[in-house]
């Protein structure tokens, strides 16, 4: 698989046009086969790469990234295994996300799902991040997990989708929230893909008023947690994810001039949270 890959990126655009209408089908099962390999060249450097550049080059059909993001979505691949930590199913989900947010861009723009599909896809994703449990970064020779982030983006593109449902809105909200409880401090920027999530739902015009309850819950759960259990690593992982979210998310919406009132919610909690 390593030899082919490599043949297939050192082509040039015509040759690999020609290789791709008369073998493209066998290579991209292949290659969505091989998608959570627990080895960093192969599933990073050589296979998410080649996906990548014939997706940005139109080499992959309509009916090819229709089929593959009904595979990736499925519980063979986002929700294989979903729950485990510390094993290697979580390459497959988290490259099963990463190859599905970029998917779903580009549906965005070309329509290559059905409206019935899109709708569909998009609900059975947004309980992802609730779900997924591994929260790793960078594993020596296996490379990058970073199935959180990679979950984060695939939220990122859910939401930006022209098939995004405001009702799902809540759901989103809770991956979020659910992320920052997960027992680990993050190291990879989660924090600002969890952002991301909420400027696009901003952009999409979700009230205002249910983002300002959502804040407030958030810092509810991490008091009342406190209150019931204590100083424990539990709590401490949580309030410092909680806090650094929070501010990059207040920067944001200090830049962006958007939601005076939640961002002086937001700036109110920070301040409480920061002296206690």
């Amino acid at each position: 698989m390593k030899e082919l890959l490599e043949n297939v990126l050192q082509m040039n655009q015509m040759e690999r046009e020609h290789y791709m209408s008369s073998q493209g089908q066998h290579l991209l099962e292949q290659m969505v086969e091989w998608i959570g390999i627990p080895d960093d060249e192969l599933r990073d450097k050589l296979n998410y790469r080649l996906f990548i550049e014939l997706l940005s080059t139109q080499l992959i059909t309509r009916q090819q990234m229709n089929d593959m993001t009904e595979k990736l979505a499925s519980n063979d691949y986002l929700y294989s295994s979903i729950g485990d930590k510390d094993t290697d199913s979580v390459f497959l989900r988290s490259y099963s996300a990463l190859w599905l947010s970029n998917l779903i861009n580009v549906d965005a723009q070309l329509h290559f799902l059905t409206e019935q599909q899109a709708t569909t896809i998009i609900r059975e994703c947004t309980s992802y991040l609730s779900k997924e449990q591994d929260t790793r970064g960078f594993l020596d020779e296996k490379g990058w997990a970073l199935a959180i982030t990679n979950g984060a983006d695939l939220l990122t593109s859910i939401v930006s989708h022209p098939s995004y449902e405001l009702n799902l809105t809540p759901k989103i909200l809770e991956g979020i929230k659910d992320s920052l409880w997960k027992g680990t401090v993050y190291t990879a920027d989660e924090e600002e893909k969890f952002t991301a999530i909420i400027e696009k739902l901003i952009n999409k015009d979700v009230p205002e008023a249910l983002l300002i309850e959502w804040i407030e819950q958030v810092f509810d759960k991490l008091e009342f947690y406190l209150i019931t259990n204590g100083y424990t690593p539990q709590y401490f992982s949580a309030r410092t994810n909680t806090l650094h979210f929070m501010k990059n998310l207040y920067f944001i919406l200090k830049f962006t001039h958007k939601m005076d009132e939640l961002k002086g919610v937001v700036s109110i909690f920070i301040g409480k949270w920061l002296k206690s």
